[in-house]
């Protein structure tokens, strides 16, 4: 890695949870790319507090960040996550923390739902590609 990819992820990680951390971490890990933290916390009527969405290269892209990030995930914090879907076509695949989804899609799959849109009254960082 890059010094200036670094410091960007230093600049990232300081102001994450440790869940959000090992999410976005495992996501660059395997060159997940434009990642979205969609904060819904002041929405009283939002159904959780989180969504985190990235997107990967290929289907079988979208799978192995998916899975990167269930394993990463429990080995930095011990969290399981409820539950997972979308691995049949791996066009779009959401893993279920609870208070947080993570969505993981194709860039086309990602385009055509755009998650950040439906949300747009809550708070949306984008964070910085790392190549």
């Amino acid at each position: 890695m890059a010094l200036q990819d670094q410091n960007i992820t230093a600049i990232i990680n300081r102001s994450l949870t440790p869940l959000q951390d090992a999410i976005v971490d495992a996501i660059t890990d395997l060159k997940g790319r434009d990642i979205t933290i969609v904060d819904m916390t002041h929405i009283e009527s939002a159904p959780l507090s989180q969504f985190i969405i990235a997107q990967g290269s290929s289907s079988t892209n979208v799978a192995a960040i998916a899975d990167r990030i269930r394993e990463k995930v429990q080995a930095k914090t011990g969290v399981k996550p409820y539950n997972y879907d979308g691995y049949f076509a791996s066009e779009w695949i959401v893993i279920d923390y609870g208070h947080l989804l993570v969505h993981v899609f194709l860039p086309e799959t990602r385009q055509r739902y755009r998650l950040e849109e439906l949300w747009s009254d809550a708070n949306i960082t984008d964070l910085p590609n790392i190549d």
